[in-house]
C-alpha cells in the first residue's frame, strides 16, 4: 500500500531529465471539481508516474492511476461504490501553440514558470475516467421496476383512432 503523497506542483522538466518514478497517493478530499461532478469522496487514489523523454526529446509522463468513487446512482440518487482506473500519456507542453503540434497518442499538459500543477493532471484524469452512467443493480436498487415507468403502462392498450388521416384523402380524391 502506498502511504507517500504526491506533491501538489511539480517541476516536470527535471523529473523527466532525470527520469524519476512517482508513486503514491492522492486525497479524493481535496479534488474540488471531482466532488462538484459526482459528490464529495473520501479515500485515497493510487497514483504511479514515470517521467522521461521520447526520441524527439519531448518531455513525457506516463501515469496510471485507481480510485474507489462513490458515484450516484442514476435511478435511486444513492452513492455506490465503483472502481475507476485509467492509464494515460501526458506531453509536458509550455504554451498552446506548442500543445496543437503535440501527437494525437498524448495529451498535453501545460506548464506554468516550468511548474506543473500535479494534482490538476490527476484530476483531469479522474475526471476523464469517470463512467458515463451507473446503476445499481435491480435487486440492488431502491427504485423498483415499476417505480421507473413513466406515463402509461406498456400493458394498456392504446384505443385506435376510428379516423384515418387517409380518409380525408379519401373524400377529396372523389371531388376531383
Amino acid at each position: 500500500m502506498l502511504t507517500r503523497r504526491i506533491p501538489a506542483t511539480v517541476e516536470p522538466y527535471r523529473l523527466a531529465a532525470n527520469h524519476e518514478l512517482l508513486e503514491g497517493t492522492v486525497d479524493l478530499e481535496s479534488l474540488s471539481r471531482l466532488a462538484a461532478e459526482i459528490g464529495s469522496q473520501s479515500g485515497q487514489a493510487q497514483v504511479s508516474l514515470q517521467f522521461g523523454r521520447d526520441a524527439q526529446r519531448r518531455h513525457l509522463i506516463e501515469g496510471e492511476l485507481s480510485a474507489q468513487l462513490q458515484i450516484p446512482c442514476r435511478r435511486c440518487l444513492q452513492p455506490m461504490s465503483v472502481p475507476v482506473s485509467s492509464r494515460f500519456q501526458l506531453a509536458v507542453v509550455s504554451s498552446d501553440a506548442l500543445a496543437s503540434e503535440v501527437p494525437s497518442e498524448y495529451e498535453p499538459v501545460l506548464v506554468d514558470n516550468e511548474h506543473l500543477d500535479l494534482l490538476g493532471a490527476i484530476e483531469d484524469e479522474l475526471l476523464l475516467s469517470l463512467p458515463q452512467v451507473v446503476y445499481h443493480e435491480e435487486a440492488e436498487c431502491a427504485v423498483s421496476r415499476d417505480q421507473m415507468q413513466s406515463g402509461e403502462s406498456a400493458d394498456e392498450q392504446v384505443p385506435a383512432r376510428a379516423d384515418s388521416p387517409f380518409d380525408v384523402l379519401k373524400t377529396l380524391k372523389g371531388k376531383l
